[in-house]
């Protein structure tokens, strides 16, 4: 054990907290700070470390993941006294596993460098339901030698990790992911609207169409959620809307048309200036079943 790495984890949330203890099971030594003091309750519970600061968690750390809701608050938590690049050793390894623009990931790792700190962009997917089973897929941007020294930790928190290319290519490929995961579960509702009006068992409905062509992770994972209409956040719709966000802002500086995804990414904005917002994605359902005469 002793021969680990240390890893300071900042940020647990809805992934972070599952994703920092699945790292203490693999025999880790994680010491964290987040804002919620009973998230560092429930760090401690697991065998972890509460730290009273970024620059307490960060000073002794070989390894720090960081994991918070956008571009602002990586920025906030890696820059200034405070933060991370004036605490870390010189030698540390960064994995930012934010989901954030790719050109704060570039600036970043630019930023860390001239302090001889290392980063590596590493943004997720699977939700809450993957980050606890540890069946996250992982993509990476950064230097090789820096995804190799990382691969043993990543592989602790998911099952499919790959090094995407140069720093942001990893956010690139997540904004990519969140463009299809945003316009399949609107296809998922605007079916389970369809279904119910036609009079279908829904049940049925849905099994058979997951086992065919029209299945996907999605559906598998999002079922329940529309036949019981549960939509406790595992990914915040306030979270799709940022990362929908990012992917039409990136696609345009490209020159990659997105006709599809903007009309979801609209969508996703009127389902959560509508209050909707803390609900989990596959509440769009709800703004599919308004727009064909519910009340909701």
């Amino acid at each position: 054990m002793s021969n680990l790495p240390k890893i300071a984890w900042i940020g647990l949330g809805i992934m972070g907290s599952p994703m920092a203890e699945n790292l203490l099971k693999a025999g880790y030594s994680v010491t964290g700070f987040t804002l919620e003091q009973d998230k560092l309750d429930r760090l401690a519970a697991a065998g972890g470390t509460a730290a009273g600061s970024i620059a307490e968690a960060v000073k002794d750390a070989d390894v720090i993941i960081t994991m918070v809701p956008a571009s602002p608050q990586v920025e906030a938590i890696n820059y200034g006294p405070e933060g991370i690049l004036e605490n870390a050793r010189s030698g540390a390894l960064i994995i930012d596993m934010s989901s954030i623009t790719p050109q704060t990931s570039v600036d970043l790792a630019k930023n860390a460098a001239e302090k001889g700190i290392r980063v590596i962009d590493a943004p997720v997917s699977g939700g809450e339901a993957g980050a606890i089973e540890a069946v996250l897929s992982i993509m990476v941007g950064g230097e090789q030698a820096d995804f190799d020294a990382a691969l043993p930790i990543l592989e602790a928190l998911g099952k499919v990790i790959v090094l995407c290319g140069p720093h942001g290519s990893g956010q690139t490929v997540k904004a990519a992911n969140q463009l299809i995961v945003a316009v399949n579960i609107q296809a998922c509702a605007e079916a389970v609207v369809f279904l119910e009006k036609s009079g279908v068992n829904l049940t049925a409905a849905l099994d058979v169409l997951n086992g065919g062509l029209a299945g996907s992770t999605v559906l598998t994972r999002k079922k329940d959620n529309f036949l019981n209409r549960d939509f406790k956040p595992g990914f915040r719709i306030d979270l799709h809307h940022k990362d929908m966000g990012i992917v039409t802002d990136a696609a345009r500086n490209v020159g990659a048309a997105l006709p599809v995804g903007a009309v979801v990414a609209q969508l996703v904005a009127s389902l959560r200036a509508q209050g909707d917002g803390g609900l989990d994605h596959s509440a769009l359902l709800r703004a599919v079943e308004r727009l064909s005469g519910a009340q909701v």
